[in-house]
């Protein structure tokens, strides 16, 4: 368990004890029906979230093809696996409307992030540099492995399964993306929901976090593969299944916050 603190000028006093619950490799099935049955009783919001994001992909999609930018898209479509968190947070404030017995709106999710805007855009910048990490990665692995003249999308996308260097490149760039991937998912999966939750600052959320990992291990690897398999899913629909595997995944890991993190008032002393 941890006290996170605040300070008051003369000593830092604590104000919630965190304690970290275990759990089995059955919770993130139990998570995932969870979220299922928050998006079936706020289907119109839920969905209607989903499909700003499947716009806004295809948006910067289409802008990268129309700027001749598409050597990008590969890269950029793997990088969603880091900023995926941030995008799950409209979904929190829906599930929290479901269990506040309101009915869900779109200023639910639009808006979630307002009562703590700042140490939800600290983490932000924690995820976008995780995210610029995997970008200059990606491009030092295709200078490493194609040279600095990129080869026309069609050569390029062809070549990625059928050559050597092509097969080399997606095998070393999947290793050094999942070791990021794992790194932006362990100080993220419950720091998010937890800041949205209680007043604590973004490095408090990112140690509950990491704690929630390091204590259950096993359970949570098992729902980092699921989350990134159904990401995955929604990416090869181009992007429209995303639609829904995004709201769902985001009232899902809602859910998994609330099973692995209790936070409890510590009583303030006055001296």
């Amino acid at each position: 368990m941890n006290a996170a603190t605040r300070s008051t000028g003369q000593s830092s006093v604590p104000t919630v004890k965190i304690t970290i619950n275990p759990i089995g490799m059955d919770r993130p099935k139990a998570w995932l029906a969870a979220g299922f049955e928050d998006f079936r009783k706020a289907t119109a919001v839920s969905l209607a979230y989903g499909m700003f994001w499947v716009g806004l992909s295809i948006a910067v999609t289409l802008g990268a093809v129309m700027l001749d930018l598409w050597h990008w898209l590969l890269p950029m479509v793997a990088g969603f696996m880091f900023l995926g968190p941030l995008v799950a947070v409209g979904s929190y404030g829906v599930s929290r409307a479901i269990e506040a017995n309101r009915t869900p709106h779109l200023g639910d999710a639009f808006s979630a992030w307002r009562p703590h805007a700042g140490q939800l855009a600290m983490m932000g910048v924690m995820m976008m540099i995780f995210f610029l990490a995997w970008i200059r990665l990606a491009t030092l692995l295709f200078a490493l492995f194609y040279g600095f003249e990129a080869p026309g999308p069609e050569a390029l996308y062809a070549s990625l399964l059928t050559t050597p260097q092509g097969l080399g490149m997606i095998l070393v760039g999947s290793g050094v993306g999942a070791v990021l991937a794992f790194g932006a998912f362990t100080i993220s999966v419950v720091a998010i929901p937890t800041l949205m939750d209680q007043d604590l600052t973004f490095m408090e959320g990112i140690e509950a976090s990491v704690r929630s990992v390091s204590r259950n291990f096993r359970p949570m690897l098992l729902w980092a593969a699921i989350l990134t398999g159904c990401v995955l899913v929604g990416i090869l629909t181009f992007y429209i299944g995303l639609a829904l595997i995004l709201p769902v995944l985001g009232h899902a890991s809602w859910h998994a916050y609330e099973d692995l993190v209790r936070c409890e008032p510590v009583e303030s002393v006055t001296n």
